[in-house]
Protein backbone atom coordinates (compact mmCIF):
# COMPACT_ATOMS: atom_id res chain seq x y z
CA UNK A 1 0.00 0.00 0.00
CA UNK A 2 3.09 2.22 0.84
CA UNK A 3 5.41 1.77 -2.04
CA UNK A 4 4.16 5.19 -3.88
CA UNK A 5 6.78 8.16 -2.99
CA UNK A 6 5.67 11.39 -4.64
CA UNK A 7 9.68 12.50 -4.29
CA UNK A 8 10.56 10.06 -7.59
CA UNK A 9 7.82 12.12 -9.74
CA UNK A 10 7.83 15.51 -8.19
CA UNK A 11 8.32 18.21 -10.84
CA UNK A 12 7.18 16.05 -13.68
CA UNK A 13 4.02 16.59 -16.26
CA UNK A 14 1.94 15.63 -14.03
CA UNK A 15 2.64 18.04 -11.09
CA UNK A 16 2.82 20.74 -14.09
CA UNK A 17 -0.70 20.39 -15.04
CA UNK A 18 -1.89 19.93 -11.87
CA UNK A 19 -0.20 22.81 -9.98
CA UNK A 20 -0.51 24.88 -12.75
CA UNK A 21 -4.20 24.61 -12.48
CA UNK A 22 -4.47 24.99 -8.79
CA UNK A 23 -2.38 28.37 -8.53
CA UNK A 24 -4.76 29.96 -11.37
CA UNK A 25 -7.83 28.93 -9.67
CA UNK A 26 -6.52 30.04 -6.09
CA UNK A 27 -5.46 33.77 -7.86
CA UNK A 28 -9.20 34.10 -8.85
CA UNK A 29 -10.31 32.55 -5.20
CA UNK A 30 -8.50 34.79 -3.38
CA UNK A 31 -9.46 37.79 -5.41
CA UNK A 32 -12.27 38.34 -2.82
CA UNK A 33 -11.34 39.14 1.10
CA UNK A 34 -13.64 36.50 2.59
CA UNK A 35 -11.24 33.66 4.01
CA UNK A 36 -10.92 29.91 2.51
CA UNK A 37 -9.96 26.74 3.35
CA UNK A 38 -7.83 24.58 1.41
CA UNK A 39 -8.04 20.89 1.91
CA UNK A 40 -5.05 18.80 0.24
CA UNK A 41 -6.61 14.86 1.24
CA UNK A 42 -2.87 13.42 0.00
CA UNK A 43 -0.17 16.03 0.26
CA UNK A 44 2.85 13.85 0.38
CA UNK A 45 6.03 15.27 1.34
CA UNK A 46 4.95 18.87 1.00
CA UNK A 47 8.23 19.68 -0.73
CA UNK A 48 10.83 17.93 -2.74
CA UNK A 49 14.64 18.13 -3.77
CA UNK A 50 15.00 18.03 -7.11
CA UNK A 51 18.89 17.06 -6.68
CA UNK A 52 17.89 14.14 -4.51
CA UNK A 53 18.67 9.75 -5.13
CA UNK A 54 14.58 9.50 -6.20
CA UNK A 55 14.40 12.50 -7.87
CA UNK A 56 18.00 11.61 -10.34
CA UNK A 57 16.93 8.12 -10.60
CA UNK A 58 13.45 8.70 -12.17
CA UNK A 59 14.72 11.70 -14.11
CA UNK A 60 11.03 12.65 -14.28
CA UNK A 61 11.42 16.41 -12.96
CA UNK A 62 14.42 16.62 -15.82
CA UNK A 63 11.55 16.19 -18.39
CA UNK A 64 9.27 18.26 -16.57
CA UNK A 65 9.94 21.44 -14.26
CA UNK A 66 13.58 21.71 -15.68
CA UNK A 67 12.83 22.20 -19.10
CA UNK A 68 10.55 24.77 -18.10
CA UNK A 69 12.89 26.58 -16.07
CA UNK A 70 14.15 27.96 -19.83
CA UNK A 71 11.35 29.37 -20.70
CA UNK A 72 11.06 31.39 -16.79
CA UNK A 73 14.52 32.50 -17.51
CA UNK A 74 14.00 33.74 -21.13
CA UNK A 75 10.57 34.98 -19.55
CA UNK A 76 13.08 37.35 -16.75
CA UNK A 77 15.89 38.17 -18.63
CA UNK A 78 14.93 41.33 -20.14
CA UNK A 79 13.71 42.90 -16.70
CA UNK A 80 16.63 41.61 -14.94
CA UNK A 81 18.53 43.20 -17.52
CA UNK A 82 16.22 46.43 -16.97
CA UNK A 83 14.31 46.56 -20.61
CA UNK A 84 11.12 46.17 -21.25
CA UNK A 85 9.58 42.63 -20.54
CA UNK A 86 8.95 42.37 -23.91
CA UNK A 87 9.09 37.94 -24.04
CA UNK A 88 6.26 39.01 -20.88
CA UNK A 89 3.55 38.81 -24.02
CA UNK A 90 5.13 36.01 -25.55
CA UNK A 91 4.29 33.60 -22.18
CA UNK A 92 0.88 32.34 -21.48
CA UNK A 93 0.42 34.45 -17.61
CA UNK A 94 -0.92 30.89 -15.62
CA UNK A 95 2.11 29.28 -16.54
CA UNK A 96 4.47 32.35 -15.72
CA UNK A 97 2.88 32.78 -12.68
CA UNK A 98 3.05 28.97 -11.95
CA UNK A 99 6.94 29.13 -12.93
CA UNK A 100 7.63 32.11 -10.72
CA UNK A 101 6.09 30.66 -7.87
CA UNK A 102 8.27 27.45 -8.35
CA UNK A 103 11.25 29.72 -8.45
CA UNK A 104 10.41 31.62 -5.17
CA UNK A 105 11.62 28.51 -3.76
CA UNK A 106 14.56 28.48 -5.68
CA UNK A 107 16.68 31.47 -5.07
CA UNK A 108 20.12 30.26 -5.94
CA UNK A 109 21.17 30.61 -9.25
CA UNK A 110 21.78 27.49 -11.37
CA UNK A 111 19.10 24.67 -12.02
CA UNK A 112 16.10 24.67 -9.75
CA UNK A 113 17.14 22.13 -7.09
CA UNK A 114 13.40 22.28 -4.62
CA UNK A 115 10.05 21.53 -6.45
CA UNK A 116 7.06 22.53 -4.02
CA UNK A 117 4.35 20.27 -3.32
CA UNK A 118 1.09 21.48 -3.23
CA UNK A 119 1.18 22.20 0.42
CA UNK A 120 3.75 24.30 0.62
CA UNK A 121 1.86 26.21 -3.27
CA UNK A 122 -0.97 26.33 -0.95
CA UNK A 123 0.72 28.08 1.72
CA UNK A 124 3.19 30.14 -0.50
CA UNK A 125 0.30 32.06 -1.73
CA UNK A 126 -2.09 32.50 1.34
CA UNK A 127 0.69 34.14 2.72
CA UNK A 128 1.24 36.23 0.66
CA UNK A 129 1.61 40.04 1.90
CA UNK A 130 -1.15 41.05 0.28
CA UNK A 131 -3.05 37.18 1.48
CA UNK A 132 -1.48 37.36 5.07
CA UNK A 133 -4.59 38.92 6.59
CA UNK A 134 -7.44 37.13 5.47
CA UNK A 135 -6.16 34.10 7.29
CA UNK A 136 -7.14 31.27 5.25
CA UNK A 137 -6.81 27.65 6.74
CA UNK A 138 -4.72 24.64 5.40
CA UNK A 139 -5.86 21.05 6.53
CA UNK A 140 -3.39 18.78 4.89
CA UNK A 141 -3.76 14.19 5.41
CA UNK A 142 -1.53 11.95 4.88
CA UNK A 143 -0.75 8.43 5.42
CA UNK A 144 2.46 7.46 4.10
CA UNK A 145 4.77 6.60 7.69
CA UNK A 146 7.63 8.30 5.80
CA UNK A 147 6.17 11.48 3.79
CA UNK A 148 4.20 12.14 7.16
CA UNK A 149 7.06 12.14 9.05
CA UNK A 150 8.98 14.96 6.50
CA UNK A 151 5.62 16.64 6.29
CA UNK A 152 5.48 17.65 9.61
CA UNK A 153 8.79 18.76 9.67
CA UNK A 154 8.26 21.31 6.56
CA UNK A 155 5.25 22.92 8.29
CA UNK A 156 6.46 23.14 11.10
CA UNK A 157 9.80 25.38 9.90
CA UNK A 158 6.93 27.31 8.31
CA UNK A 159 5.94 28.72 12.06
CA UNK A 160 2.18 28.89 10.63
CA UNK A 161 0.80 28.32 14.00
CA UNK A 162 -2.88 26.97 13.48
CA UNK A 163 -3.44 28.43 10.19
CA UNK A 164 -1.77 25.03 8.97
CA UNK A 165 -3.00 21.57 10.47
CA UNK A 166 -1.58 18.43 9.52
CA UNK A 167 -2.79 14.86 10.12
CA UNK A 168 -1.86 11.20 9.92
CA UNK A 169 -5.35 10.18 8.51
CA UNK A 170 -7.01 8.93 5.35
CA UNK A 171 -7.77 12.30 3.34
CA UNK A 172 -11.01 10.61 2.06
CA UNK A 173 -12.37 10.07 4.89
CA UNK A 174 -11.08 13.10 6.49
CA UNK A 175 -12.38 14.98 4.34
CA UNK A 176 -16.48 15.02 5.41
CA UNK A 177 -15.59 16.36 8.81
CA UNK A 178 -14.55 19.55 7.30
CA UNK A 179 -17.13 20.45 4.85
CA UNK A 180 -18.88 23.11 4.94
CA UNK A 181 -16.24 25.12 6.02
CA UNK A 182 -16.77 27.47 8.94
CA UNK A 183 -18.24 30.80 7.64
CA UNK A 184 -16.56 33.76 7.76
CA UNK A 185 -17.35 36.96 9.75
CA UNK A 186 -20.03 37.79 6.94
CA UNK A 187 -21.28 34.61 6.55
CA UNK A 188 -19.62 32.96 3.64
CA UNK A 189 -18.37 29.77 3.31
CA UNK A 190 -15.79 29.32 0.90
CA UNK A 191 -13.41 26.01 -0.45
CA UNK A 192 -11.40 23.97 -2.35
CA UNK A 193 -10.55 20.40 -1.68
CA UNK A 194 -7.20 19.21 -3.73
CA UNK A 195 -7.90 15.25 -4.12
CA UNK A 196 -4.75 13.60 -5.83
CA UNK A 197 -4.74 10.49 -4.39
CA UNK A 198 -1.33 7.81 -5.85
CA UNK A 199 -4.08 5.47 -7.12
CA UNK A 200 -1.84 2.83 -6.26
CA UNK A 201 -4.54 0.83 -5.33
CA UNK A 202 -7.70 0.39 -7.57
CA UNK A 203 -9.93 1.25 -4.93
CA UNK A 204 -8.90 5.24 -5.19
CA UNK A 205 -10.89 5.21 -8.19
CA UNK A 206 -14.09 5.05 -6.72
CA UNK A 207 -12.81 6.10 -3.71
CA UNK A 208 -11.85 9.35 -5.08
CA UNK A 209 -15.63 9.36 -6.50
CA UNK A 210 -17.41 8.64 -3.36
CA UNK A 211 -15.73 11.83 -1.97
CA UNK A 212 -16.53 14.45 -4.62
CA UNK A 213 -20.19 12.91 -4.43
CA UNK A 214 -19.91 13.16 -0.64
CA UNK A 215 -18.63 16.48 -1.07
CA UNK A 216 -21.38 18.20 -3.56
CA UNK A 217 -24.02 16.55 -0.77
CA UNK A 218 -22.16 18.81 2.47
CA UNK A 219 -20.87 21.21 0.68
CA UNK A 220 -22.33 22.04 -3.28
CA UNK A 221 -20.69 25.20 -3.98
CA UNK A 222 -16.85 24.28 -3.17
CA UNK A 223 -13.85 24.00 -5.97
CA UNK A 224 -12.93 20.47 -5.52
CA UNK A 225 -10.30 19.44 -7.73
CA UNK A 226 -9.22 15.60 -8.40
CA UNK A 227 -6.35 14.77 -10.07
CA UNK A 228 -5.95 11.15 -12.56
CA UNK A 229 -3.45 9.33 -14.40
CA UNK A 230 -4.92 8.45 -18.27
CA UNK A 231 -3.85 5.07 -18.60
CA UNK A 232 -5.02 2.11 -20.00
CA UNK A 233 -6.90 0.95 -17.18
CA UNK A 234 -11.55 0.73 -16.87
CA UNK A 235 -11.31 2.92 -13.83
CA UNK A 236 -8.46 5.31 -15.02
CA UNK A 237 -10.60 6.06 -17.83
CA UNK A 238 -14.02 6.03 -16.17
CA UNK A 239 -13.21 8.38 -12.93
CA UNK A 240 -13.83 11.58 -15.18
CA UNK A 241 -16.88 10.41 -16.63
CA UNK A 242 -18.19 9.19 -13.27
CA UNK A 243 -17.55 12.86 -11.85
CA UNK A 244 -19.19 14.54 -14.95
CA UNK A 245 -22.15 12.76 -14.04
CA UNK A 246 -21.93 13.73 -10.86
CA UNK A 247 -21.49 17.63 -11.49
CA UNK A 248 -24.66 17.40 -13.65
CA UNK A 249 -26.89 15.82 -12.14
CA UNK A 250 -25.66 18.45 -8.85
CA UNK A 251 -26.17 21.69 -11.44
CA UNK A 252 -22.84 22.58 -11.09
CA UNK A 253 -19.85 23.66 -13.64
CA UNK A 254 -17.21 21.45 -14.59
CA UNK A 255 -13.73 21.28 -16.18
CA UNK A 256 -11.83 18.53 -17.95
CA UNK A 257 -8.38 19.33 -18.56
CA UNK A 258 -5.66 16.81 -20.02
CA UNK A 259 -2.30 16.89 -20.58
CA UNK A 260 -0.38 14.10 -23.28
CA UNK A 261 3.48 14.70 -23.60
CA UNK A 262 3.77 11.87 -25.77
CA UNK A 263 5.13 8.33 -25.75
CA UNK A 264 8.69 7.97 -24.51
CA UNK A 265 11.23 6.06 -26.73
CA UNK A 266 11.75 3.64 -24.10
CA UNK A 267 8.08 3.47 -23.86
CA UNK A 268 7.66 3.81 -20.18
CA UNK A 269 6.68 5.83 -17.66
CA UNK A 270 3.15 8.10 -17.14
CA UNK A 271 2.46 9.92 -20.17
CA UNK A 272 -0.46 11.73 -19.48
CA UNK A 273 -3.16 12.86 -16.92
CA UNK A 274 -5.55 15.13 -16.42
CA UNK A 275 -7.33 17.26 -13.79
CA UNK A 276 -11.07 17.53 -12.87
CA UNK A 277 -12.56 20.71 -11.44
CA UNK A 278 -16.11 20.93 -10.59
CA UNK A 279 -17.25 24.22 -9.62
CA UNK A 280 -14.27 25.56 -11.76
CA UNK A 281 -13.27 29.25 -11.50
CA UNK A 282 -14.78 30.69 -14.49
CA UNK A 283 -11.62 31.75 -15.82
CA UNK A 284 -9.66 28.20 -15.40
CA UNK A 285 -10.58 27.75 -18.82
CA UNK A 286 -9.02 30.46 -20.95
CA UNK A 287 -6.50 30.36 -18.71
CA UNK A 288 -5.18 26.48 -19.50
CA UNK A 289 -6.28 26.98 -22.88
CA UNK A 290 -3.44 29.62 -23.24
CA UNK A 291 -0.69 27.83 -21.10
CA UNK A 292 -1.19 24.00 -22.20
CA UNK A 293 -0.13 24.59 -25.83
CA UNK A 294 2.96 26.22 -24.50
CA UNK A 295 3.68 23.27 -22.02
CA UNK A 296 3.21 21.02 -24.95
CA UNK A 297 5.51 22.87 -27.59
CA UNK A 298 8.81 22.75 -24.37
CA UNK A 299 7.51 18.74 -22.60
CA UNK A 300 6.97 17.06 -25.77
CA UNK A 301 9.94 17.84 -27.19
CA UNK A 302 11.55 14.42 -28.75
CA UNK A 303 9.10 12.21 -28.03
CA UNK A 304 6.65 10.54 -29.52
CA UNK A 305 3.25 10.05 -31.11
CA UNK A 306 0.18 11.26 -28.99
CA UNK A 307 1.22 14.53 -27.48
CA UNK A 308 -2.08 16.64 -26.91
CA UNK A 309 -3.43 18.81 -25.03
CA UNK A 310 -7.64 19.19 -24.14
CA UNK A 311 -9.81 21.46 -22.12
CA UNK A 312 -13.82 20.51 -22.05
CA UNK A 313 -15.86 22.83 -20.01
CA UNK A 314 -19.63 22.82 -19.18
CA UNK A 315 -21.20 26.27 -20.83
Amino acid sequence: MFSYRHAFHAGNHADVLKHLALIASLRHLMRKDGPLTLVDTHAGAGIYRLDSDAAQTSGEALEGIARLQALHEQNQAPALAGQAPAATEDIAEALADYLAVVASFNRAPGAWRVYPGSPLIMHALMTEPARAAVHDRLKLFELHPTDIQALDAHVAQLDAGRQVAVARQDGFEALKALLPPPAAAGGSRRALVLIDPSYEIKSDYAKAAAAVQDALRRFATGVCMVWYPVIARPEAHGLPRRLKTMAQQAGRGWLNATLHIGAAPDGGGLTASGLFVVNPPHPLKAALEQALPQVLRVLAEGRGAGRAWAVEASA
